[in-house]
């Protein structure tokens, strides 16, 4: 299972599944929601919110699978805040979002696009803009910090969770850095023992 970040107004979502399994059952999306809450507290955050991505916020909104999970979130232990919006998830209404690895992975790269769509239409209508010189180089300055925030070379991959070894899952087009980073993920998921914390959940 492949645990990514994306940003949002407050910090960042993590998102679960990102892209690892494809079809999922219920009863597997409430081991995500399990391995994501324990992933966060390792990570510094204590009591994290846990969403489950849907088309509407009701508790009777879904699919077949996301009806079927719900109830188990819902009684699960964990700070479960109920279904939540993709739209909303940029606003920061919860630390990790649950849903199979299909929609995850549509969710990250509709990220990416927009993101990207977005940045290219700053700079054009920025180079249209008659701004002054101090102007120009704040607005450079946010852009450029609004595209590392976006950036996935500088996280450098996903952990993969779910298996007795560290593996970083790292982006098909990674460069150099992108690599380095992902090389410091692993280290830190050594020296936190962070496989073998998520691994006493299932008591394996």
């Amino acid at each position: 299972m492949l645990p990514t970040s994306i940003p949002n107004l407050k910090g960042s979502t993590l998102v679960i599944d990102s892209g690892a399994n494809m079809d999922c059952s219920e009863d597997l999306l409430l081991q995500f929601a399990k391995m994501g809450d324990q992933y966060l507290k390792i990570n510094g955050i204590e009591n994290p919110r846990v969403g489950l991505l849907n088309v509407g916020v009701e508790e009777h909104k879904g699919n077949t699978l996301t009806k079927a999970v719900y109830p188990l979130l819902k009684d699960s232990g964990l700070n479960f805040i109920g279904n939540v919006e993709a739209r909303d998830l940029s606003l920061g209404v919860c630390d990790l979002v649950v849903c199979d690895g299909f929609i995850g992975n549509v969710l990250l790269k509709t990220t990416e696009g927009t993101a990207y769509f977005v940045s290219k239409m700053l700079e054009s209508l920025v180079g249209k803009a008659n701004l002054s010189s101090e102007m120009l180089k704040e607005v450079g300055s946010l852009m450029i910090k609004a595209k590392k925030s976006l950036d996935y070379s500088e996280i450098g991959g996903a952990l993969l969770l779910g298996i007795k070894e560290i593996v970083i899952k790292a982006h098909g087009s990674s460069d150099s850095k992108a690599i380095r980073n992902a090389t410091k993920q692993a280290l830190q998921a050594y020296e936190t023992k962070i496989v073998e914390k998520i691994g006493l959940i299932f008591n394996r």
